[in-house]
C-alpha cells in the first residue's frame, strides 16, 4: 500500500474513534464505510462522503457543501480556502476528523 493509502485508512480510523466519542452523550452511533477510494460516514440524517484519488480528497455533506483537500507528505491535510485568492491551510489529520465528527454527531 502506498503512503496515501495508509493515510486514507488512518483517516477512517480516527473518524471512527471521534464519532464514537462524540456519540456517547447522545447515544448515537455513526456508521463508517471504508473503501479503497471512498469513505462514507452516516449519523442519523447527517452524512459525510470522502472520495480519494491519490492524495486528493473531495468531501461532500448532506447539506450540499463540499470541498477539496489533499494529503501532504507529512500526513497532514491541506485545504483550499478563500474565494478570489486561494490560500492553502494545513492541519493535522486528526483535528479535521474531530471537527467532522463533532458536526456529524450534533
Amino acid at each position: 500500500m502506498n503512503l496515501y493509502g495508509e493515510l486514507w485508512v488512518s483517516l477512517a480510523s480516527v473518524l471512527r474513534s471521534y464519532t464514537a466519542v462524540h456519540g456517547l452523550n447522545r447515544k448515537l452511533q455513526a456508521t463508517i464505510e471504508l473503501g479503497e477510494n471512498q469513505i462514507v460516514v452516516r449519523a442519523g440524517e447527517r452524512w459525510l462522503k470522502l472520495d480519494r484519488h491519490e492524495a486528493e480528497i473531495i468531501w461532500a455533506r448532506e447539506d450540499s457543501t463540499k470541498g477539496l483537500m489533499r494529503f501532504t507528505m507529512e500526513g497532514k491535510l491541506e485545504t483550499h480556502v478563500g474565494h478570489e485568492e486561494f490560500h492553502d491551510r494545513e492541519e493535522e489529520m486528526d483535528m479535521q476528523a474531530e471537527a467532522w465528527a463533532r458536526e456529524l454527531m450534533l
